[in-house]
Formats: structure tokens, sequence, C-alpha cells
């Protein structure tokens, strides 16, 4: 038993010279999202808050990013959230597809699917209370009749 402790140990050890890349993606202020649509600064803040960390380039990892292997499923994470909808950059995204991820937004906050229960661990100002997420499903909601409205117009 001493030894299996001892060979966990040497290999907790050895991962730790294994850390993440914690390097954000440079800003480009008018691709965000929360500029673009000139988000009132209390839903931003929710935003922020709640979404930001994963579906950004503004993530701000917390203490555990720096301890292998915890650090490298966080990092998948960032990843797999920024790959589904990037608020840094969603004024790159095709108006259809802005339209598809504003739908999933309002799908994910009403089902409670997002933020992710996992989330709130280390995060629990992320939390959303009921109010929180009726007002986040309400602007969602605009924005998303806006995007039609500017879909219909262009054509």
């Amino acid at each position: 038993m001493k030894k299996v402790l001892v060979v966990i140990l040497v290999a907790f050890i050895m991962i730790q010279f294994f850390p993440i890349d914690k390097t954000n993606p440079p800003l480009t202020p008018g691709m965000d999202f929360l500029k673009i649509k000139k988000t009132p600064d209390k839903i931003a803040k929710t935003i922020r808050t709640s979404c930001y960390d994963c579906h950004s380039n503004e993530t701000r990892y917390p203490w555990y990013a720096n301890i292998s292997p915890a650090s490298w499923f966080l990092k998948n994470h960032i990843n797999e959230g920024r790959k589904h909808l990037n608020f840094s950059t969603f004024a790159v995204y095709e108006p259809q597809r802005q339209l598809k991820k504003l739908k999933e937004c309002i799908e994910m906050i009403g089902k409670k699917e997002m933020p992710l229960e996992s989330y709130y661990i280390g995060h629990q100002n992320a939390k959303l209370t009921d109010e929180q997420r009726a007002d986040l499903i309400k602007y969602f909601n605009k924005i998303k009749e806006d995007t039609e409205r500017g879909i219909m117009f262009d054509k």
C-alpha cells in the first residue's frame, strides 16, 4: 500500500510539469457581443459573471487551474465552451448563426443547463436566480427578434 501511495504521489508531482496555457486570445472590442448589442449594464454584469469564463476570450482562471489534472479538465471545458459560443467574437458570426446561438442561449438558460452545475463549485456568484434567468431569456429573445428583423430587412 505504501508503494502505491508513493507512486501516486510521484505521478502527481510529475504531471505538475505539464501546465495548461492560460493565455487568453487577444480581444477585439468591436466584435464582443456586449458591445455590439449595447447590452444594458445589469444584463452585461450577469452575462460576464455567469458566462464569460467559458464563453469568451476573457477567461479568469481560478486557483485550481494551476493544479494538474484539474487544469487539463478546465482547459478542455473552456476550449469546448468557446467552440460552441464565443461572445468575444460574436460579430464574426453570420446572422443565421447568431440566431442559432441566441436560440441555444434561451433554451439552455431556460432548461437550467447553463451555467453548468459543476461551474458553481468555485463560482457561487455565477449561480443564476429565477429573476436573472427570466431577464436573460427576455434579453436574448429581444436580440433574437432584432436579428431576425435585420435579416428580413437585408433581403
